[in-house]
């Protein structure tokens, strides 16, 4: 297939497969740009559930050494919030977590709305090309001694706008399903991070629910701030 027979198709559709190629591009750019992201968030979220897993108990002192070794990871945000409110209730404290949990989710999911709409328009996209395609194709038969094949060659021609909408729409469902199991697995690690800490933390809570001072420790930690 030569580039002239390229660019003869993409204006056969009056240029809608250009706009096809476009969004091409832009779910590949997605794609690979959350692939990338998602697999470093999973891999670190990993470790830093081991190491959470390492301790028997948790104060300020420990959440700050692993919001520090979270770096840049959602569940830095979870620790940091988990040891501001470390002098909360338990049941404050956990719905303190889990608003964190629902502030970061755009973030952990961003940019796959994209592919959601590449998934839909690309496929009406590509019919609406073809049904371009095919007014030229049977334009023909208003030019006086046409040729039958001009008409069937036509047809063919303009059918490709509609296959080349629902190849991308397939690309595109494929990487939004594989892309929203590993945001389910961010989440799922954001939880289980939450659900360590209220573990490792409940001594010290329970004590402050049963109306107890805190530990001088987490005063201490807490008035440092």
């Amino acid at each position: 297939m030569s580039l002239a027979y390229i660019i003869h198709l993409a204006n056969y559709s009056d240029g809608v497969l250009y706009a096809l190629a476009v969004l091409l591009l832009v779910a590949l750019a997605v794609t690979f740009d959350r692939s990338w992201f998602l697999r470093r968030t999973i891999l670190a979220g990993d470790r830093l559930v081991r190491r959470v897993a390492e301790h028997e108990a948790l104060g300020a002192s420990e959440l700050a050494a692993l919001k520090k070794e979270a770096g840049k990871l959602p569940e830095a945000v979870m620790l940091a919030t988990a040891r501001q409110y470390l002098d909360l209730p338990r049941e404050a404290l956990s719905d303190r977590l889990e608003e964190s949990i629902m502030l970061l989710a755009p973030r952990i999911d961003s940019g796959l709305w994209v592919l959601d709409t590449i998934v839909t328009l690309s496929p009406l996209l590509g019919l609406f090309g073809t049904i371009l395609g095919m007014f030229h194709a049977f334009s023909i038969l208003a030019t006086p001694g046409h040729a039958p094949t001009a008409i069937t060659a036509g047809v063919a021609d303009a059918l490709i706008a509609t296959a080349c909408g629902i190849f991308i729409a397939l690309i595109g469902l494929v990487a939004f399903n594989g892309l929203s199991n590993r945001v389910r697995l961010v989440v799922l690690q954001l939880d289980t991070v939450k659900t360590m800490v209220m573990n490792r933390t409940s001594a010290m809570v329970a004590g402050r629910d049963d109306g107890a001072a805190p530990p001088a420790r987490t005063l201490h930690a807490v008035a440092g701030e």
